[in-house]
Protein backbone atom coordinates (compact mmCIF):
# COMPACT_ATOMS: atom_id res chain seq x y z
CA UNK A 1 0.00 0.00 0.00
CA UNK A 2 1.17 3.50 -0.92
CA UNK A 3 0.81 6.68 1.27
CA UNK A 4 -1.60 9.00 -1.29
CA UNK A 5 -1.12 12.72 -0.21
CA UNK A 6 -4.11 15.35 -1.89
CA UNK A 7 -2.09 15.99 -4.87
CA UNK A 8 -1.69 12.14 -5.69
CA UNK A 9 -5.64 12.11 -5.09
CA UNK A 10 -6.26 14.68 -7.64
CA UNK A 11 -4.12 13.73 -10.50
CA UNK A 12 -5.68 9.93 -9.77
CA UNK A 13 -9.36 11.89 -10.05
CA UNK A 14 -8.41 13.63 -13.10
CA UNK A 15 -6.96 11.21 -14.67
CA UNK A 16 -10.21 8.85 -13.46
CA UNK A 17 -12.34 11.86 -15.53
CA UNK A 18 -9.83 12.19 -18.37
CA UNK A 19 -6.95 9.44 -19.17
CA UNK A 20 -5.50 11.01 -22.05
CA UNK A 21 -4.14 14.13 -19.97
CA UNK A 22 -0.64 14.88 -20.23
CA UNK A 23 1.79 15.56 -17.48
CA UNK A 24 1.96 19.06 -18.67
CA UNK A 25 -2.03 19.89 -18.63
CA UNK A 26 -2.48 17.56 -15.77
CA UNK A 27 -0.02 19.75 -13.63
CA UNK A 28 -1.65 23.13 -15.12
CA UNK A 29 -4.52 21.86 -13.65
CA UNK A 30 -4.07 21.51 -10.43
CA UNK A 31 -1.25 24.10 -10.32
CA UNK A 32 1.93 21.70 -9.95
CA UNK A 33 5.02 22.06 -12.55
CA UNK A 34 5.20 19.32 -15.45
CA UNK A 35 7.98 17.64 -14.05
CA UNK A 36 6.54 17.18 -10.25
CA UNK A 37 3.32 15.83 -11.90
CA UNK A 38 5.59 13.49 -14.57
CA UNK A 39 7.38 11.94 -10.96
CA UNK A 40 3.83 11.50 -9.26
CA UNK A 41 2.62 9.65 -12.10
CA UNK A 42 5.83 7.65 -12.30
CA UNK A 43 5.74 7.03 -9.00
CA UNK A 44 1.94 6.11 -8.75
CA UNK A 45 3.20 3.79 -12.01
CA UNK A 46 5.49 2.16 -10.28
CA UNK A 47 3.62 0.87 -6.98
CA UNK A 48 0.83 -0.28 -9.42
CA UNK A 49 -1.79 2.38 -8.60
CA UNK A 50 -1.57 3.28 -12.10
CA UNK A 51 -1.66 0.29 -14.21
CA UNK A 52 -2.80 1.46 -17.82
CA UNK A 53 -5.47 3.30 -19.59
CA UNK A 54 -8.49 2.45 -20.99
CA UNK A 55 -10.77 3.21 -24.21
CA UNK A 56 -14.12 3.61 -23.37
CA UNK A 57 -16.25 2.59 -26.26
CA UNK A 58 -20.27 3.73 -26.81
CA UNK A 59 -21.41 0.10 -27.24
CA UNK A 60 -24.46 1.46 -28.91
CA UNK A 61 -23.09 3.72 -31.23
CA UNK A 62 -21.18 0.47 -32.21
CA UNK A 63 -24.40 -1.31 -32.99
CA UNK A 64 -24.96 -3.46 -29.51
CA UNK A 65 -28.14 -2.13 -27.78
CA UNK A 66 -28.08 -4.67 -25.19
CA UNK A 67 -26.57 -5.85 -22.46
CA UNK A 68 -26.83 -8.79 -20.29
CA UNK A 69 -25.30 -10.08 -17.11
CA UNK A 70 -25.53 -13.86 -16.77
CA UNK A 71 -25.00 -15.78 -13.88
CA UNK A 72 -23.88 -19.37 -14.87
CA UNK A 73 -23.80 -22.19 -12.90
CA UNK A 74 -21.29 -25.06 -13.90
CA UNK A 75 -23.77 -27.92 -14.33
CA UNK A 76 -20.78 -30.67 -13.98
CA UNK A 77 -18.48 -30.16 -10.79
CA UNK A 78 -14.96 -31.48 -11.30
CA UNK A 79 -15.19 -32.93 -14.62
CA UNK A 80 -14.80 -29.73 -16.22
CA UNK A 81 -12.11 -27.28 -15.15
CA UNK A 82 -12.60 -23.49 -14.30
CA UNK A 83 -9.90 -22.80 -17.30
CA UNK A 84 -11.00 -24.11 -19.73
CA UNK A 85 -14.81 -22.68 -19.33
CA UNK A 86 -13.15 -19.36 -19.20
CA UNK A 87 -10.65 -19.82 -22.31
CA UNK A 88 -13.95 -21.09 -23.75
CA UNK A 89 -16.02 -17.78 -22.57
CA UNK A 90 -13.37 -16.05 -23.71
CA UNK A 91 -13.25 -17.00 -27.09
CA UNK A 92 -17.02 -15.35 -27.46
CA UNK A 93 -16.91 -11.88 -29.10
CA UNK A 94 -19.43 -10.82 -27.24
CA UNK A 95 -18.78 -11.57 -23.93
CA UNK A 96 -17.06 -8.82 -22.20
CA UNK A 97 -15.82 -9.67 -18.87
CA UNK A 98 -15.93 -13.32 -17.03
CA UNK A 99 -15.83 -13.50 -13.42
CA UNK A 100 -15.28 -16.21 -11.08
CA UNK A 101 -17.49 -15.50 -7.96
CA UNK A 102 -18.60 -17.31 -4.88
CA UNK A 103 -22.30 -17.50 -4.50
CA UNK A 104 -25.03 -18.67 -6.53
CA UNK A 105 -23.42 -19.00 -9.41
CA UNK A 106 -19.72 -20.01 -10.12
CA UNK A 107 -19.55 -17.08 -13.06
CA UNK A 108 -20.60 -13.54 -13.76
CA UNK A 109 -20.52 -13.09 -17.18
CA UNK A 110 -21.12 -9.75 -19.21
CA UNK A 111 -22.41 -9.97 -22.49
CA UNK A 112 -23.68 -7.59 -25.01
CA UNK A 113 -25.62 -8.31 -28.39
CA UNK A 114 -27.11 -5.89 -31.19
CA UNK A 115 -31.05 -6.58 -29.57
CA UNK A 116 -32.46 -9.52 -27.49
CA UNK A 117 -32.82 -11.91 -30.41
CA UNK A 118 -29.68 -11.45 -31.38
CA UNK A 119 -28.47 -12.25 -27.74
CA UNK A 120 -30.71 -15.07 -27.76
CA UNK A 121 -28.75 -16.07 -30.71
CA UNK A 122 -25.01 -15.73 -28.75
CA UNK A 123 -27.03 -17.47 -25.61
CA UNK A 124 -28.14 -20.56 -27.36
CA UNK A 125 -25.30 -21.40 -29.70
CA UNK A 126 -22.57 -20.20 -27.59
CA UNK A 127 -22.98 -19.68 -23.92
CA UNK A 128 -25.15 -23.13 -23.41
CA UNK A 129 -22.60 -24.86 -25.54
CA UNK A 130 -19.46 -24.10 -22.99
CA UNK A 131 -18.13 -26.74 -21.08
CA UNK A 132 -19.82 -27.69 -18.25
CA UNK A 133 -22.24 -24.31 -18.65
CA UNK A 134 -25.47 -25.90 -16.42
CA UNK A 135 -28.04 -23.28 -15.33
CA UNK A 136 -28.19 -19.44 -16.88
CA UNK A 137 -30.17 -16.68 -15.34
CA UNK A 138 -29.97 -13.42 -17.45
CA UNK A 139 -30.28 -9.68 -16.26
CA UNK A 140 -30.88 -6.81 -18.83
CA UNK A 141 -28.75 -3.90 -17.80
CA UNK A 142 -31.79 -1.25 -17.66
CA UNK A 143 -29.39 1.74 -17.26
CA UNK A 144 -25.95 2.05 -16.15
CA UNK A 145 -24.47 4.65 -13.89
CA UNK A 146 -20.43 4.91 -13.10
CA UNK A 147 -19.80 5.60 -9.42
CA UNK A 148 -16.33 7.66 -8.68
CA UNK A 149 -15.53 5.43 -5.71
CA UNK A 150 -13.28 6.16 -2.90
CA UNK A 151 -10.96 9.25 -4.00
Amino acid sequence: MIDLDESDRAILRALRSDATLGTGELGRRLGLSQPATWRRVRRLTQAGVLSGRRLVLDREALGFGVTVFLGVKLATKGRVSLDEFERAAAAIPEVQTIEHVLGLYDYRLRVVARDLPDFERVLRRRIMTLPGAGNVEANVLMSEERLPGPL
